[in-house]
């Protein structure tokens, strides 16, 4: 053949395969990513979030007060750990409370927001009445319980205030009455401010800022229009510009903002031994229990400037934990009233993500200097009973409503503890363990024949 010099014919090559494409490399940022997006989407995300970000807020909270408290119990004659062993007992009373709002169905919690209501209101007049009220550095908000206990009535009025709105938008929305500005704000507006008038009767201006937040939170669940909540925040703001402004002590705390100095007759020493709390603290602090401040030199060390201590003994990572801890449960409560579509649950659970997350950021902001001094706690954290309860049982409604997301419900219908499950098996009868071995056995022998080893 012509082209081949030994006649036969030309060798033909195989024609060369295409070179299969190389699979792409894993990238472990982006497998990263998509291993959090599909735990962030679980049914049961919200729920462990809230529980395990308030558990884990309150033990650390408890041993941070433990710490900047035994100080002040020593100069006061008290036993080191007086101020922890009445926190621990508040602590325990409400995890009887977080257990019961777990619990009780949202109906029930529907039917208890009048009587919760009701009784804040009652206390919070009783505050007033002279020989029952007490008055605590200024502000005459407390009744006393006898002994070293006493109660903080205002503290119970942001609860009942959640639930009671919550149920009264609710009803409301169901009958097609919110589209009307007047059914939006009465009563809603009108029993808000009776309970701030009651508030700011005893001078307690923190408490009132943090009543004022759940009641714009609600009007913008609510889909309050810009101008109405527009015109209700200019009325609140006017009103506190009033108060502060005819408030001398009010004005020297709003002058105390980003200060590094005591000033004049030391009207910011509380705020500037604050920072110099968080400046010594470091990345990793001085060691728990090694604070300096705390001897003395910063007022409320174990309430109200807790945040301070832990900054100075724990450093930036403790710090920075106490705010993921915080930042966790305020997007799952956000998380639990996007989801919802029970409205008084929405309107209940975005009322507590906001009373929490608003009274933590005002009471980290004054710690920062970023805020003036409001006196107000760092829920969950810092020492104060009264404070304590009421948010307790917010945080078991948050719970509650976690739970019931039908998505959660489901994940937990389909849990049961192992240990009913080797019973149940144990139980099983031979008839129904023959069909079982006798399923592997054809499994196994068809492997066989088809040569799988």
């Amino acid at each position: 053949m012509a082209g081949s010099r030994t006649g036969r014919p030309p060798a033909q090559r195989a024609p060369r395969r295409p070179a299969a494409a190389r699979p792409a490399r894993d990238n472990p940022l982006g497998r990263l990513v998509t291993r959090a997006r599909k735990a962030w989407d679980r049914p049961l995300t919200a729920y462990y979030l809230i529980l395990g970000s308030s558990l884990l807020i309150t033990v650390l909270g408890l041993v941070m007060v433990y710490s900047a408290s035994m100080i002040t119990a020593l100069q006061l004659s008290l036993p080191g750990s007086f101020f922890f062993r009445k926190q621990f007992l508040a602590a325990s009373i409400g995890a009887v409370l977080l257990l019961v709002a777990m619990r009780v169905p949202v109906k029930l919690h529907r039917a208890l927001a009048y009587p919760i209501l009701a009784g804040a209101v009652f206390l919070m007049v009783l505050v007033q009445v002279p020989g029952i009220g007490m008055s605590v550095n200024g502000n005459q908000n407390w009744i006393s319980l006898g002994g070293s206990f006493q109660i903080q009535p205002s503290e119970f009025g942001k609860l009942a205030l959640v639930l009671w709105g919550a149920d009264l938008l609710a009803r409301k929305q169901d009958k097609a009455m919110l589209a009307q500005w007047k059914h939006m704000l009465v009563p809603l507006v009108p029993v808000a401010f009776m309970l701030l008038g009651l508030i700011m009767l005893g001078g307690d201006m923190g408490t009132a800022i943090i009543l004022t937040a759940i009641l714009f939170g609600l009007l913008w669940l609510a889909g309050a229009p810009t101008r109405l909540f527009a015109g209700v925040l200019a009325v609140a703001l006017t009103i506190g510009f009033v108060l502060i402004k005819t408030s001398p002590n009010r004005m020297s705390r709003l002058a105390c903002i980003g200060a590094t100095e005591p000033g004049p007759n030391d009207t910011c020493w509380q705020a500037v031994h604050g920072i110099y709390a968080l400046a010594s603290g470091g990345l990793f602090g001085s060691g728990l229990g090694a604070s300096v401040e705390k001897w003395g030199q910063l007022p409320e060390a174990h309430t109200d400037f807790i945040f301070a201590i832990t900054g100075e003994e724990l450093g930036l990572a403790g710090t920075l934990s106490v705010l993921a801890l915080f930042a966790a449960l305020g997007y799952a409560g956000i998380r639990v009233a996007g989801r919802t579509e029970d409205p008084f649950v929405r309107y209940a659970a975005g009322g507590v993500t906001t009373w929490i997350t608003a009274q933590a950021v005002i009471n980290i902001g004054a710690v920062l200097g970023l805020l003036p001094i409001a006196g107000v706690p760092l829920p969950l954290f810092s020492y104060g009973g009264s404070a304590l309860l009421p948010t307790m049982f917010a945080v078991g409604l948050l719970i509650a409503f976690a739970r019931d997301e039908p998505g959660a419900r489901a994940a937990l219908a389909m849990r049961q503890p192992r240990f009913g499950r080797k019973r149940a098996a144990v139980r099983g009868s031979a008839g129904a363990a023959g069909p079982r071995r006798w399923n592997t056995m054809r499994r196994r022998a068809a492997a066989r024949s088809s040569g799988e080893r």
